[in-house]
């Protein structure tokens, strides 16, 4: 790409110098030649003045002999002739004989003709005297040497000048070409080398235009994406072997056991077995909604926290006697409207409800209360139960990071990603006099109709 960028400009600035040198050129030689020319027909000129005072005014002719003797002295060679064509005064180099007895005929017959360029010599005509009645001529006849020395070193300007801009472009093309593609080059083969599994790899985002820095840039996120993603698969295959090992080994085991156990333990081991069973069911349940959570993309769309909450906590209510625990909400109808994706918040109050159900003993209190926030809406569910170690809360977000205390271990990790994505916060707390209290700050919709309770 660089070769054919540097070939491109320097094709483009070869046409354009060669567009404004060469007409440059054409006019500084034609402006050349007309001053050679009116120099030529001017120095005849003079010496045809001193002639007239000779041939008119019958004067002497040393006037003459001198503009003579200085034409000669400046290497020009020039005639005077009467009016019946015959010379009166020449310098020592004579004019060419044909080219310049033409010129003289005509300027003898009144007419002041054109100067010829022969032989490398440029001939001039001059009348003598009036133009109707010349009473003589004077021919001169000057060398073009000068004239094409003139022409030679403005053209060798010229071409130096040009040059020096296409060597100038040249080396700006070079530098531009590498300015643009040097950083590309870099971008190819970081995405070469992340093809072939070096996930660190990075583009450098320091070099090149703006438009190529932006892309190097974009190329570093979706690097790091990946990077996260696959390393997130790794952890994700990693936690699955960990937490299945132990249900496997213990359902083997129960299963061995079973095959040569007796009539009397027969129906314990297989209550065992159906328990490791269902802890397993449980497991793949729950890897399977943290596995959705994750790949959403929500669309957020306005939900009124209170009638959810409401409608939640009505819905829990029978587990909750069931259990001898004590369901409440503390909030009123309508409410505040928040900016979450469909049906995220009865997930998260379901995970949440659940959780704290299994969690506290009979005779316990789960409440769901709902304020204002900071920023948002504040929505808590506090239970008064055995709460978590400041160990088991730093993990609790984390795949199986609180599996001891709540299960399988995915609950809170579901609900995290789920209140995350939609820009929302959480966080735990301990409770006043024992328990914990999950608090779940939840984005403002601002563009919907709400009251403040």
């Amino acid at each position: 790409m660089t070769r054919r960028i540097v070939l491109a400009l320097l094709v483009l600035s070869v046409v354009l110098v060669a567009a404004a040198a060469v007409p440059l050129g054409l006019s500084i030689t034609e402006r050349e030649r007309l001053a050679f020319r009116d120099e030529t027909q001017a120095a005849a000129r003079v010496i045809a003045a001193s002639a007239e005072e000779h041939l008119s005014d019958h004067e002497s002719a040393a006037g003459m002999v001198t503009d003579l003797a200085e034409a000669a002295k400046a290497g020009d060679c020039a005639a005077v002739l009467d009016a019946h064509g015959q010379p009166i005064g020449a310098t020592p180099c004579p004019v060419q004989a044909g080219p310049a007895a033409q010129l003289a005929g005509l300027a003898l017959k009144g007419q002041e003709p054109a100067p010829r360029e022969a032989h490398g010599r440029l001939l001039a005509a001059e009348p003598v005297g009036s133009f109707r009645q010349p009473t003589g001529a004077v021919v001169l006849s000057r060398s073009t040497d000068p004239l094409d020395d003139r022409i030679t070193v403005a053209w060798a300007w010229i071409g130096l000048v040009a040059a020096a801009g296409v060597a100038a472009s040249a080396l700006l093309s070079v530098r531009l070409a590498r300015w643009v593609g040097r950083p590309l080059t870099t971008l190819d083969t970081a995405a070469r080398h992340l093809g072939e599994g070096r996930l660190g790899e990075r583009a450098d985002v320091t070099g090149g235009p703006p438009e190529v820095r932006r892309l190097a840039a974009t190329f570093n996120t979706m690097a790091a994406r990946t990077e996260a993603l696959i390393h997130g698969h790794q952890a994700v295959v990693a936690d699955v072997s960990h937490q299945l090992r132990t249900p496997l080994a213990a359902l083997r085991l129960r299963l061995d056991l079973l095959a040569t156990a007796g009539p009397d333990s027969a129906p314990e081991l297989l209550v065992s077995a159906q328990d490791e069973v269902g802890r397993l069911s449980r497991l793949v349940d729950g890897l399977l909604a943290v596995a959705r959570a994750e790949q959403t993309v929500p669309k957020p769309v306005a939900v009124r926290v209170d009638e959810v909450a409401a409608d939640r906590v009505a819905a829990w209510e029978p587990v909750a006697q069931e259990k001898g625990i004590r369901l409440t909400f503390r909030g009123a109808g309508g409410g505040p409207v928040v900016s979450l994706g469909p049906d995220h918040l009865e997930q998260v109050l379901d995970n949440l409800l659940a959780n704290a159900l299994d969690a506290i003993p009979e005779g316990g209190t789960v409440t769901v209360d709902r304020t204002r926030g900071p920023d948002g809406v504040r929505l808590r569910v506090v239970d008064d139960g055995p709460g978590m170690t400041p160990e088991a809360r730093d993990q609790a977000f984390r795949r199986f990071g609180n599996a001891k205390a709540r299960g399988t271990g995915l609950g809170l990790a579901i609900v995290h990603r789920l209140i995350t994505a939609n820009g929302g916060g959480i966080r735990l707390e301990d409770t006043a006099g024992g328990g914990l209290t999950v608090v779940l700050d939840l984005p403002l919709r601002r563009d919907a109709d709400r009251t403040s309770s």
